[in-house]
Order: C-alpha cells, then sequence, then structure tokens
C-alpha cells in the first residue's frame, strides 16, 4: 500500500500533535510530508527529526534561521519560512491530505490554496467556515475538494450523516460540555480568571479554544461550521448542553429518528476517521462503558453566555458579520489570557465591535481580509 502524504498546518498544537500520534500508530498508512508552525520552533525542530517530513514551515520569519540551525545536519529536510511559504507548500505535488489546525484568521489563505490544489482537506480549524464559509464552500465544490470535518462534533455529526444519502435533516443536535463555568452563578463571572476559564472540565485543547468553550463562543462558531459543513439552517441546529462529553453530537431525520456518534473525549478518534475514511482503522484508546457513565442534557443560558448569543445573532445577519465576530473574539481572547480584559468584557467588546464595523451583506475574499483588520482595530481600541 503506498503511504498517503499529509500536510499538518500547526503541528505543534493539540491537534497537530495527536494527529502526529494517529500517523504513528498507522506509520504503514501514513507518512507526514510538511509540519508548519508559528513560533514554537523548538518544538517544531524535534517533531521533523523524529518524523523527518520533507520540508517544514515556521509562519514568523523571524525564526527561520534559528530553525536552518537546529535542522542543518538533515539536508533533505527543506526549511520555509512566512506566509507565502504555508500557501505555496500545502501545493505540493506529492501530498493527499492538509490537516488545517492552525488557530485563527491565519489558517484561511492556506487552506483555500490547498482547496485550489484539489487537497483533500481534514478540517480543524474553525476560522476558516466561521469567517468565510460561503466562499470556502463554493471553492470546495468548484475544485473537487473534499472537505472532512476533525471537530469532535462536526465529525459526529458527519459519521451520523454516513449512509443516509439524501435523507432530509430535521435537526441537528450539536453537544457542548459548558466549559468550566457551567454551574457558577452569573454574578461570579466577572471575577473568575484565566487560571479558572483555562481548567475545562473534559478536554484538553489550547489555550485559545479553551478560553473559546469557557464563554461559549466556541460552540457558537460550531453551528456556523454545522450551517456550511451540512447545508442546515441555524433554527435547525440545537445547542445542548452536555457536561460528560460522551455524545459528540446527533442527527434527527424527518422520520424522528436520532443517531449519535458517542465515545469517550479523544481527539485521536476523529483526527483518525478524517484521515481513513470511509474506512475504520483501529485506536489504542480507552473504551466507552455506558455502565460508568450518565448521560445528562440542559439548555444553554444565552443570557449568561452571551458570546453563543452573539454568535446567533451573526449567524441572522450573515454577509461579513461571523467575520466581524471572529476577528474580534481573537482579540479579547488574547487580552483575556494577557490580563487585559475581563471574563464578561469580552462579549461586551464583541458585541461593541459588530455595531462599529461595516457590514457587507455579499463580501468577496478581500472584503474577509479588510472586514478582519477593521474589526480588530475597532476591538483593540475597546480594551481598556
Amino acid at each position: 500500500m503506498e503511504k498517503q502524504q499529509i500536510c499538518i498546518l500547526g503541528s505543534t498544537g493539540s491537534i497537530g500533535t495527536q494527529a502526529l500520534e494517529v500517523i504513528e500508530e498507522h506509520a504503514d498508512r501514513y507518512e507526514v510530508y510538511c509540519l508548519t508552525a508559528n513560533n514554537r520552533v523548538n518544538e517544531l525542530a524535534a517533531q521533523a527529526r523524529k518524523f523527518r517530513p520533507a520540508a517544514v514551515v515556521i509562519a514568523n520569519e523571524q525564526h527561520y534561521d534559528t530553525l536552518c540551525q537546529m535542522l542543518a545536519d538533515l539536508p533533505d529536510i527543506k526549511v520555509y519560512a512566512g506566509a507565502k511559504a504555508l500557501d505555496e507548500i500545502v501545493e505540493a505535488g506529492p501530498i493527499d491530505m492538509v490537516l488545517t489546525a492552525m488557530v485563527g484568521f491565519a489558517g484561511l489563505s492556506p487552506t483555500i490554496h490547498a482547496i485550489k490544489a484539489g487537497k483533500k482537506i481534514c478540517l480543524a480549524n474553525k476560522e476558516t467556515l466561521v469567517g468565510s464559509g460561503e466562499l470556502i464552500c463554493q471553492l470546495a465544490t468548484r475544485h473537487h475538494a473534499p472537505i472532512i470535518p476533525v471537530d469532535s462534533e462536526h465529525s459526529a455529526i458527519f459519521q451520523s450523516l454516513v449512509g443516509e444519502d439524501d435523507n432530509e435533516i430535521e435537526k441537528i443536535l450539536l453537544t457542548a460540555s459548558g466549559g468550566p463555568f457551567r454551574t457558577l452563578p452569573y454574578e461570579r463571572l466577572a471575577t473568575v480568571t484565566k487560571a479558572d476559564a483555562l481548567r475545562h472540565p473534559t478536554w484538553d485543547m489550547g489555550a485559545k479554544i479553551t478560553i473559546d468553550s469557557a464563554t461559549m463562543m466556541n460552540k457558537g462558531f460550531e453551528v456556523i461550521e454545522a450551517k456550511w459543513l451540512f447545508g442546515v439552517p441555524a433554527d435547525r441546529i440545537q445547542v445542548l448542553v452536555h457536561p460528560q462529553s460522551i455524545v459528540h453530537s446527533a442527527v434527527q431525520f424527518r422520520d424522528g429518528s436520532v443517531k449519535a456518534q458517542l465515545g469517550v473525549p479523544d481527539m485521536r478518534l476523529p483526527i483518525q476517521y478524517a484521515f481513513s475514511f470511509p474506512q475504520r482503522l483501529p485506536l489504542s484508546s480507552e473504551r466507552l462503558d455506558l455502565f460508568r457513565h450518565p448521560l445528562e442534557f440542559f439548555e444553554p443560558d444565552l443570557n449568561k453566555f452571551q458570546c453563543l448569543a452573539l454568535a446567533f445573532e451573526a449567524i441572522r445577519q450573515g454577509g461579513n458579520m461571523p467575520c466581524i465576530v471572529n476577528a474580534a473574539n481573537e482579540v479579547v481572547n488574547r487580552a483575556f489570557l494577557d490580563d487585559r480584559c475581563g471574563f464578561l468584557e469580552m462579549g461586551q467588546i464583541i458585541e461593541q465591535t459588530m455595531k462599529r464595523v461595516a457590514f457587507d451583506a455579499n463580501p468577496s475574499y478581500d472584503t474577509y481580509v479588510q472586514t478582519d483588520a477593521e474589526a480588530r482595530r475597532v476591538a483593540a481600541e475597546f480594551i481598556k
């Protein structure tokens, strides 16, 4: 069997490192063609030494010389740097699939280049569909580039739809853990710290997505993603708070039946399924024991979690509004992690930014880029 060549955008993050575990477990099927990172040059160099890819890319050009020196004794590994290099490497002929695990709007451009090159996209970058879902779907159709979701929730929906062909979806049931503040009274949220927010009850994720989970903006983004991935309007997507994170999401069909995908919280499973679809491969992981796990479901509190409500409002308005929300969220998320912004202030600043930035009902790619820059500038002005 000829090995599938994989490019990992964001190999040093949580998704990227777990993807490498999957590749290592199935070394007879998969091989790393390229690894990329933004700033973690030491981790990237260590990964390159272990997996021996054809190329590595460090997005921050300031680390280029350092990375070259660290890999100087491995001349077969080509070293590149910068945003343009990311766009170009995903187009490389030998690559079969691209795992887009970069965090933030920066993942959009290389994803578009990979789609235009007809690569299989294993999508783990939320911001790609959140900020410019209509454009991405149009490009994927035009260039015959399959998009397989990697998020556990969207993978669960995708798995529930396999074999259903044209059967009509009545409702998507999108589950959420509720984050670390699910049971905390609203008045306490004003004083929570980043250390509190980073203690996620069920998932081990990077800092940015963990904060988004605490505000439930992450779930709002997933609603937007689901709308584009599965062609279902937002009013037919229901968010269910499910603290155990066992039911990863479900689909309700027009005959009233519900199909769900269940499993222990382990991101390697949806990563591996995206790589191997339509096959299922063995995975050395904990098995689900339903005798040990109760299954509970609650409605989300949209007053308490303003960010989730703002995401639904962005979907309702459409156009470039989700792009505005995404950009503002990236700014306030970083500010909260840097202790420059309170927990409740994040939602307030995003709402103010939505009102200030110019709305465009029919955005182009250039509009998305301009919107992202303007929304970041405006949100930064609101941070004291």
